[in-house]
């Protein structure tokens, strides 16, 4: 690990008093890794991912490192994702049927989480402002299984004017400092300087503007970030509720055995954190003591902060009026491919209130409560069926992901060697007692979906997509790095 800077180390000195020595000793420990399991998938038990105990928050939390190669990584049964960092989700828990909005979405680990909760049912809108990230993200969501996820790319002011008072649940993961990433990640600490926060806290009092006006009265907002920064976390939370008086801290639970620790009344006071009076002028506010601090030197984790508000539900609503989703219709080629798909490949299909829609020629089927797109930056919409091809339906490698196995007509269970050669891009060959037909077929890896493959005269065809091959070949270097933020 890079050294601390100075202003850092004077800093928490001066804020932590005794505990700054195990707090700055923390740095100096390994860091934990960890994973989510997603009970979204037909099978959860792992063959391939260690277990080395549970996270002490969290129903689906896990330490234990995983290996981007694995089966269990592949087919989306495991998010690695650092164990500070599950706790946020937990704190969100949506219920099935509610709109979502995952503002700062990328990677997709809370997006992900959020989803496990979710069931499928509901909306949940996943955005990410730079686009090289929300490609990261789509992926992500495509390779958990999502079906009831939009993945956007736009400013949090574009969405806003989009989606006015839209949402049952906003969560905000800020962009911030990083100060509890620094045990991870060196360039946290390289880009760190004294008034960094500070200049974060000006961005993320921006987007928190934006949020407000997309959460619907009654609704809540999450906001956390991954530092220890007063700035971006209890002055943060005193900002927002001065400015927005129609908004109430929650309570969070920190059952005892989690080492999870209350907010800091008196670091709402700024001139207290600068080191410009010594005595704190907010020690009263005890409301924030209802926020959450996670510490690496109080558990076995990075460091993060949490809080949770409710709009009052007597804010007036808005004049604006969400339009739905606009209604496509297949052209007769298009809808003729489609049901022989359909009828060839499901064991049944339901459309469940939900529509299809078209990019170019690719097919997604929306999630329902889809509001119009039109002109927006939408990377993922609900499931992505397939692509019309000439005379032919190909389907998407999103929905042999999305799909349980036993939704298919045609299933194919791989062994250890049909498993390798699957991720490798080679043919596989069946026994010659298959009872395989000429048509698709999902291949199945413990339990999951995995890809296409395309049986025809004895043999199956490898769709698993190029970009995604390797060669099973285990060592050290194909550990995943934890989700960081």
């Amino acid at each position: 690990m890079s050294t601390l800077p100075e202003d850092f180390i004077s800093k928490y000195t001066r804020l932590l008093g005794n505990e700054s020595t195990d707090f700055f000793n923390a740095f100096e420990g390994p860091v934990q890794k960890a994973y989510r399991i997603n009970p979204l998938k037909a099978n959860t038990n792992l063959l391939d991912t260690p277990n080395d105990g549970q996270v002490p928050y969290g129903q689906w939390g896990f330490f234990g490192a995983v290996s981007g190669h694995s089966i269990s990584h592949v087919t989306g049964v495991v998010y690695s994702q650092e164990p500070s960092a599950q706790f946020i989700g937990e704190i969100v828990r949506p219920e099935p049927g509610e709109r979502i909005l995952d503002l700062a979405a990328a990677p997709g680990g809370k997006t992900t989480h959020l989803a496990a909760f979710m069931q499928q049912k509901g909306l949940l809108w996943s955005n990410e402002i730079f686009l090289n990230r929300a490609k990261i993200l789509s992926e992500n969501v495509e390779r958990m299984g999502l079906q009831n996820s939009v993945v956007s790319s736009h400013t949090p002011a574009e969405l806003s004017a989009k989606l006015p008072q839209y949402f049952d649940k906003i969560l905000l993961d800020a962009p911030c400092s990083g100060e509890g990433m620094f045990r991870k990640n060196s360039t946290a600490i390289k880009q760190w300087h004294k008034d960094f926060p500070q200049e974060l806290a000006g961005l993320q009092r921006e987007i928190l503007h934006e949020a407000v006006k997309m959460l619907r009265p009654g609704g809540q907002i999450i906001y956390s970030t991954c530092t220890f920064s007063p700035e971006e976390d209890e002055q943060m939370i005193a900002w927002l509720m001065s400015e927005y008086p129609e908004f109430t801290l929650k309570t969070i639970n920190k059952p005892q055995d989690t080492h999870i620790s209350d907010g800091q009344p008196a670091w709402a006071d700024k001139q207290f954190t600068d080191g410009q009076i010594d005595q704190s002028k907010t020690t009263d506010q005890e409301v924030l003591k209802k926020t959450a601090r996670l510490w690496p030197q109080r558990l076995n984790g990075e460091g993060h902060f949490v809080a949770k508000l409710e709009k009052s539900p007597n804010v007036p609503l808005s004049d604006h009026i969400v339009k739905p989703l606009k209604p496509i219709e297949l052209n007769p080629e298009q809808q003729k491919l489609m049901t022989l798909f359909i009828s060839e490949s499901f064991v049944s299909f339901r459309l469940d209130k939900r529509q299809f829609t078209l990019f170019g020629e690719r097919l997604y089927l929306a999630p329902i409560g889809t509001p119009d797109i039109s002109g927006m930056k939408i990377l993922r919409l609900g499931i992505e069926m397939g692509t019309f091809k000439k005379n032919r339906f190909e389907p998407a490698h999103a929905l042999a992901l999305a799909m349980h196995p036993d939704e298919f007509v045609q299933n194919y269970d791989m062994t250890t060697n049909d498993w390798a050669k699957f991720v490798h891009g080679d043919v596989i060959r069946p026994d010659s007692g298959t009872s395989l037909k000429k048509g698709w077929v999902l291949m199945v890896a413990n339990g999951n979906g995995a890809g296409w493959g395309r049986y025809v005269d004895g043999q199956i065809k490898n769709f698993f997509p190029k970009g995604l091959r390797f060669m099973v070949k285990q060592t050290h270097s194909d550990l995943l790095e934890d989700d960081m933020y």
